[in-house]
């Protein structure tokens, strides 16, 4: 029951850059570090905790070891970790692609469906994701486009800025552009169509696979309805301000802009994850203290109480 640091898991993604080494603290030999898996219980990549007795554990160890009750009330609905959390930083591209739904995803790939949402960090000047379609196509249209490579021209290309919210539905299609670095809460899946890859080879030197017809069976052929902003309006409260940023069946996200300190309480219902994108902290509680620095990822068991968060910095909040 003290608070978790977490070591993520890290991937070398061909698209990647060395921010998240550079600015985030991100301790890796490769090259590349595309993304950090910050919160993850998922068997291609687990976090894992990095102080205290539990050191060398993976999460999913530890909740393992501990019970499902460190998760919470509100996890109990589900028959697996339920979230994964990440920071992406995209140098160049990522592919076109989309996520299926749950009873797709279960069906065909044996694990949940990904609804995800993304909060931009970071941004180049002129840096632009796609999001949906800019008008409504038919399944033959989507098809005939991808095979004469003329799908881009349909596609919803929107400029993004510092502070900006993307909610990406199973079955949006999307691509996070070159320049951008987002933090991205999501389901706990790794369930990927790749419809688009710009020609691109991977190590082996062979193009990238890609998944047509699964991508045709699950994609939204229409342009998103979510609005791009955070779901809640900034709410100033004693030293700090938080905002809503989405929330949905699958987990809720806050971003708390914390200016002196910031006093939480963590009860039965949801674990809390804090993920520090500026500036510094200290946690303090009687269940233990520790200090946050930028790209510090810290798991509070459900329950865990009242904490106070000291200092100047942006931190992420999610719960389920």
């Amino acid at each position: 029951m003290y608070p978790l640091k977490l070591t993520p898991a890290l991937k070398d993604y061909l698209w990647g850059g060395n921010k998240l080494k550079t600015d985030f603290n991100k301790q890796s030999d490769m090259e590349i570090v595309a993304e950090s898996w910050e919160l993850s219980c998922h068997k291609d990549g687990n976090s894992v905790i990095s102080n205290g007795e539990f050191t060398g554990l993976t999460l999913s160890e530890y909740v393992e070891k501990m019970g499902a009750g460190v998760l919470g009330k509100n996890c109990e609905q589900f028959d697996n970790f339920p979230i994964l959390i990440k920071l992406i930083d995209a140098k160049d591209n990522l592919s076109v692609q989309v996520h299926p739904e749950n009873e797709y995803a279960l069906r065909v790939e044996g694990e949940y469906g990904k609804t995800e949402m993304w909060y931009i960090v970071d941004c180049e000047e002129g840096a632009t994701l796609l999001y949906g379609f800019k008008h409504k196509i038919s399944t033959e249209e989507f098809r005939q486009r991808i095979e004469n490579n003329t799908l881009m021209e349909v596609l919803n290309s929107v400029p993004v800025k510092r502070g900006d919210v993307f909610f990406i539905d199973a079955g949006t299609l999307h691509a996070i552009g070159k320049g951008i670095l987002i933090a991205e809460i999501q389901q706990n899946s790794n369930t990927t169509y790749r419809i688009y890859d710009f020609g691109r080879v991977g190590a082996d030197g062979k193009p990238r696979e890609l998944h047509i017809d699964k991508a045709i069976d699950v994609t939204k052929l229409e342009p998103p309805t979510r609005d791009i902003k955070p779901q809640g309006e900034p709410v100033r409260l004693d030293g700090y301000t938080k905002t809503l940023l989405a929330k949905c069946e699958y987990f809720n996200v806050e971003v708390l802009d914390v200016e002196k300190k910031a006093e939480l309480a963590c009860d039965d219902s949801s674990f809390h994850s804090l993920l520090c994108l500026e500036g510094e902290l200290s946690l303090e509680s009687e269940k233990g203290n520790i200090q946050i620095g930028k790209g510090d990822s810290i798991f509070l068991d459900a329950a865990f109480g009242a904490y106070t968060l000291l200092g100047k910095a942006n931190v992420v909040l999610t719960t389920v």
